[in-house]
């Protein structure tokens, strides 16, 4: 049996949580074209018993913080990690920006958006190429130290960066692209799991041909009564005891697909033919996390 829930830094969730980017407008920018339907999705996560959602100040920008606050504030068990280090310029526009009074700015401003002092988990969004790597973490480190975040962590990282990192401040979770067909961090992941690190993967849902009807997954989905999406999440959980998934939606009928993939049982051949197919499908995707 799967182990469901997962410790980071000093905080215990269950291991599928749900990503908030997709409550917000088209290019995860503006509002949603439906308020009422995202705050009843975030609130439906919940009774479900999702309790980590993840969200970043880019979304909107600022529109899913506020979202959440409106929906779920106070947040009681359920824990809110948030991102900062992607400006927003318009629809699906996205540029780094690490400078250390941006992220401190940032920062503040989510703790005042979601109306807590402190803020469970802030993760760097990206590592700025034009600031040194080691004043974006010395910040994070700083804010950990004041208070005002209580665990730090990356977005789509190598394994060395993760060490840089943690030569500055204790690192609690990583966020990288990775799905069942998608294996470009497998070497991350690895890592993570030796060193205690949740893993949080992007885009979880499998993508590509062998997703389409008649490939590999969808057969394999089909026999099992189960559907792509189930059988992607399932693979996940089996992959590593770190591994955190937070697939998004913007609709009631997707979350509980999503959720129920908790019962999906994989059997030892069904994961080895899955874990078979890693880099046989890497479809490149234009998906933010």
């Amino acid at each position: 049996m799967v182990d469901l829930s997962i410790r980071y830094d000093d905080q215990v969730v269950t291991r599928l949580g749900f990503g908030a980017m997709r409550i917000t407008g088209p290019g995860i920018w503006g509002p949603p074209p439906d308020r009422e339907r995202a705050l009843e999705v975030l609130r439906r996560a919940v009774a479900l018993g999702v309790d980590f959602i993840d969200t970043a100040d880019s979304y909107g920008p600022a529109v899913s913080e506020e979202l959440i606050r409106e929906a779920l504030h106070p947040y009681g068990h359920v824990r809110i990690a948030t991102k900062a280090g992607l400006l927003r310029t318009g629809p699906d526009q996205w540029h780094p920006c690490g400078r250390p009074e941006y992220l401190r700015q940032q920062c503040e401003l989510s703790l005042r958006r979601l109306g807590v002092a402190s803020l469970d988990l802030f993760q760097l969004h990206r590592i700025d190429p034009q600031v040194p790597a080691e004043e974006q973490f010395g910040v994070l480190a700083d804010l950990r130290t004041e208070g005002k975040v209580r665990a730090v962590g990356l977005s789509e990282v190598s394994v060395a960066q993760i060490e840089a990192a943690r030569r500055i401040v204790p690192i609690a979770t990583v966020q990288n692209l990775y799905n069942v067909t998608n294996r470009a961090s497998e070497a991350v992941v690895d890592h993570c799991e030796a060193q205690g690190i949740a893993f949080l993967p992007w885009f979880p849902l499998a993508a590509g041909r062998l997703t389409q009807p008649g490939g590999a997954l969808d057969q394999m989905a089909s026999a099992r009564g189960v559907t792509v999406g189930q059988l992607s999440l399932a693979w996940l959980l089996a992959r590593s005891p770190v591994m955190l998934p937070i697939p998004g939606t913007g609709r009631i009928d997707h979350l509980e697909e999503n959720w129920a993939a908790r019962e999906v049982i994989l059997e030892p051949e069904d994961y080895a033919r899955l874990s078979a197919m890693g880099g046989a499908d890497s479809s490149s995707t234009s998906e933010r996390s």
